[in-house]
């Protein structure tokens, strides 16, 4: 019969004509159609063509409707099996997702850092230690960078005053806890970072349960007890620190990890200055960008040593001289008399 040889025709014509399957139903569903009409009497009557294509109303009615409800049954079967993967399809948790490649195109096209690189800074873990100066810019640039988990700790609260140069924070939070205002920021430029926010001061009560639970240590505070306990934390763990500072116009970092045989902190500051004989910034003043200077180099020196790229600062310490565009690199050594990490043998 011309009526079921007609479905014959549609769907060898779509499957040399390399359809999608959809176009295929589609030309099916308007020749059946055709054939429902052609044995209408209502609408065509005495019609010639029923005696042509054959069959009877009753019947192309009931194949439509079978059609019909076995591609309904299709499409949520597929949809429900869809929505529950098996055991085997559980999802990787360290996968790039589409959106993510994008972001990192250019990360991944240096022959420095590439896939392998992007995905070491995607698993890594960071710890920031002060939402300020030089954590505002180094937070930043760690999430644009595809860091995983950034964890903050800072106890102090948004200020007018912070503005001049704190540009991770914003006029409508003052008054926030500034890892909180951190926080916003962070997941408004990277949605993909996990963001992990203390608001505390770091002390003896916690400094070695937080430097033990990150891979590297970033130390951006504004005061000698805070550098030195976290220098001496991250030696006894074994945990890479890298440390700066800022006053005026100058500003300074290395990356101390004596683990590896380099110095740690106290190796080159043996001694806490005297009191009032490094005034804070807010005693002295600061440049706006020169924490945005240093701090950057911060955040480029750890997605360095998180990839593996070029060569660190660690056995080097840098002085940036904003004021003169100046910058010295001098060469710094473990002390075999430093009461931290206890002279030149290496660790591991």
């Amino acid at each position: 019969m011309i009526g079921s040889l007609g479905f014959g025709v549609i769907w060898a014509a779509a499957v040399w004509a390399r359809f999608p399957a959809r176009v295929g139903w589609m030309i099916a569903a308007l020749w059946w159609v055709a054939l429902v009409m052609a044995h209408t009497p209502l609408l065509l009557p005495g019609n010639p063509l029923q005696r042509l294509v054959g069959g009877t109303l009753e019947g192309w009615l009931l194949l439509g409707f079978l059609a019909a409800g076995v591609g309904i049954y299709r499409i949520f079967f597929k949809r429900l099996t869809g929505a529950l993967p098996g055991p085997l399809q559980t999802p990787d948790p360290t996968a790039f997702r589409p959106a993510e490649l994008d972001r990192y195109a250019r990360h991944i096209a240096l022959r420095e850092i590439g896939g392998a690189g992007q995905r070491r800074l995607k698993e890594a873990r960071v710890l920031v230690v002060g939402a300020g100066g030089l954590g505002s810019p180094a937070l930043m640039y760690l999430a644009a960078s595809g860091v995983g988990t950034l964890g903050v700790i800072d106890a102090d609260e948004v200020e007018a005053t912070n503005l001049q140069r704190q540009i991770i924070h914003a006029d409508q939070r003052i008054g926030m806890q500034k890892v909180f205002s951190a926080e916003i920021a962070i997941k408004a430029l990277n949605p993909f970072v996990l963001v992990r926010p203390y608001n505390r001061r770091m002390d003896e009560t916690n400094a070695a349960a937080l430097v033990a639970d990150y891979d590297l240590i970033l130390d951006g505070s504004d005061n000698f007890d805070t550098r030195y306990l976290v220098n001496r934390v991250c030696a006894e763990a074994g945990k890479p620190l890298i440390s700066a500072a800022i006053t005026q116009w100058e500003g300074q970092i290395s990356l101390y990890h004596p683990a590896t045989g380099t110095p740690c902190y106290a190796c080159v500051f043996p001694l806490r200055p005297a009191p009032g004989m490094v005034p804070t910034c807010a005693e002295a003043g600061v440049a706006a960008p020169l924490p945005g200077v240093i701090g950057s180099m911060m955040a480029m020196e750890t997605v360095k040593y998180l990839t593996g790229a070029g060569e660190t600062l660690a056995g080097r310490l840098v002085i940036h001289d904003a004021l003169y565009g100046e910058t010295r690199v001098i060469r710094i050594d473990r002390r075999a008399d430093c009461a931290v990490c206890g002279g030149p043998r290496r660790v591991g």
